[in-house]
């Protein structure tokens, strides 16, 4: 299918904003820039109360709905290559994920690279995890019901930390997850220019989240990980985009689960690129995902 117009519409935004990739930016600058495409999120949906906290040292922000709890907890893990992403630039994605699937939603601000390199943000999910798990019910959590879920980079701690501790997730949402760091899956050419997330900027991410570091460690690339750890992963949800880079590494990680006996529901959005699902306030298909994401974390939940 061709780009959908909606994306091509925040492409040409963007592309009129200037045309320096993600890498060729100070990192301070393209932190920045990476940030402010949660203007494209649309209106920040209104939720119960929020408190910025910490977890066991990892800094986390906490949305709880306007229902009565406890709720089921939602550990969010934000995208950014590692590198980049923050709590308040997805505060507007927590915010949706807290009303839409009405849950607690714990959102992890993990130390990144270039000052934290690999596995600093593994051991910042893994610690805020285990503070949730220890932790949860004193702020209206219900911890039998905990899922994880995460974009991109987030994708891939998310799946990390869930073949870390085997048994303690009901689901794992995983958005255009990036799973393997070796970029050999043609879809990283195929639409690794013009399309948001360039094959430039993967190599930029990897090479300052990894350093000299193997990246098919099964912390880096889950992909890589036993058939015996893949095997335990809960019920997974993984949503990909036509245009996206990183589409065949999620499609590959989806059938690999499925393949070990996992119950694995994946949809490709067709005409969608790399981070649509922060674009919800001018893509409509970010609206269709987010809604695919909440109900099946409700039935995973129920």
């Amino acid at each position: 299918m061709p780009l959908d117009p909606s994306v091509k519409a925040v492409l040409d935004i963007l592309d009129a904003a200037g045309d320096k990739q993600l890498y060729e930016l100070p990192i301070p600058v393209a932190r920045a820039a990476y940030d402010q495409l949660a203007g494209f999120g649309g209106e920040p949906a209104a939720v119960g109360r929020t408190e910025h906290t910490s977890a066991d040292g990892v800094p986390v922000r906490l949305y709880w709905p306007e229902s009565p709890g406890p709720h089921p907890v939602l550990l969010f893990v934000h995208g950014g290559g590692w590198m980049l992403g923050s709590l308040d630039g997805y505060d507007g994605v927590a915010r949706d994920l807290s009303v839409h699937a009405d849950c607690l939603v714990v959102s992890v601000g993990y130390r990144i690279a270039p000052g934290n390199c690999f596995p600093a943000a593994v051991e910042d999910v893994v610690t805020a995890a285990k503070w949730v798990m220890r932790t949860g019910e004193s702020f209206g959590g219900d911890v039998s019901r905990l899922a994880v879920a995460g974009d991109s980079a987030g994708g891939n701690l998310s799946a990390v930390l869930v073949n870390e501790l085997p048994g303690r997730f009901r689901a794992q949402a995983l958005l255009y997850p990036a799973t393997d760091q070796t970029r050999q899956h043609p879809s990283v050419r195929e639409n690794g220019q013009g399309y948001l997330l360039t094959e430039g900027t993967l190599r930029w991410f990897s090479e300052n989240y990894l350093g000299d570091q193997d990246p098919r460690h099964p912390w880096a690339s889950p992909l890589y990980a036993a058939d015996e750890v893949l095997a335990a992963a809960p019920p997974t949800l993984v949503v990909t985009g036509e245009f996206d880079p990183l589409r065949d590494e999620g499609e590959a990680y989806a059938a690999r689960l499925r393949a070990l006996g996992v119950r694995v529901e994946h949809r490709r959005y067709d005409g969608m690129i790399h981070a649509f699902f922060s674009m919800r306030g001018m893509v409509p298909a970010a609206g269709e995902a987010l809604r695919q994401v909440t109900d099946f974390l409700q039935d995973a939940w129920a």
